[in-house]
């Protein structure tokens, strides 16, 4: 094969594999969904700080036999504060719902929560963001649901709000309590 036959063939054979990895790519269950290596897994370590005057949040709690939801928030972000009103209304409803504040200092989250009200049971405290980085969180607000053995059964990346928080944590949610 010449030189000149073979660089006619390259780009129609380039063009066929990159259509196959798109293909396939959409063929998945979820095309959105972010996958989480932590899923199954067991939930990582907690930070030993928690917000001055707020009641800690400690591995036990994860451990207790109850489904835990733990939710990374720092006072500065948009989103976190978007979603506030949700995490509320999940601790009316009886959700034993943790929190991990982070990248934020003591003083900002405690007026925050001072403020807007605390819906936390407790609240661990990561300032320089070491911990989050152990659980995969790569921006705030990030959810995770674990089961009563302290597994991760779900990762929710982004606000509690709106349909996606209907369509996808909500559901995920419900199954959790249901397998109790």
């Amino acid at each position: 094969m010449s030189k000149t036959s073979f660089l006619m063939v390259l780009p129609p054979v380039i063009f066929a594999a990159l259509a196959a990895v798109f293909y396939i790519g959409m063929q998945r269950e979820d095309p959105d969904a972010l996958p989480s290596t932590f899923i199954g897994k067991e939930a990582p370590v907690l930070p030993d700080a928690t917000l001055e005057g707020r009641e800690p949040f400690l591995p036990k709690h994860m451990r207790e036999g109850e489904i835990t939801v733990v939710n990374f928030w720092a006072s500065w972000c948009p989103p976190c504060r978007a979603e506030h009103p949700t995490l509320h209304a999940l601790r009316e409803e009886g959700i034993n719902l943790y929190g991990v504040n982070f990248k934020d200092t003591s003083d900002k989250a405690n007026t925050y929560l001072d403020n807007e009200g605390n819906p936390f049971l407790g609240v661990a405290y990561d300032p320089k963001g070491r911990t989050a980085i152990e659980w995969g969180v790569v921006a705030p607000p990030e959810t995770f649901i674990i089961d009563g053995s302290g597994t991760i059964l779900f990762k929710y990346t982004g606000p509690l709000i709106g349909s996606d928080y209907e369509q996808r944590f909500r559901p995920a949610l419900e199954n959790a309590l249901a397998a109790k």
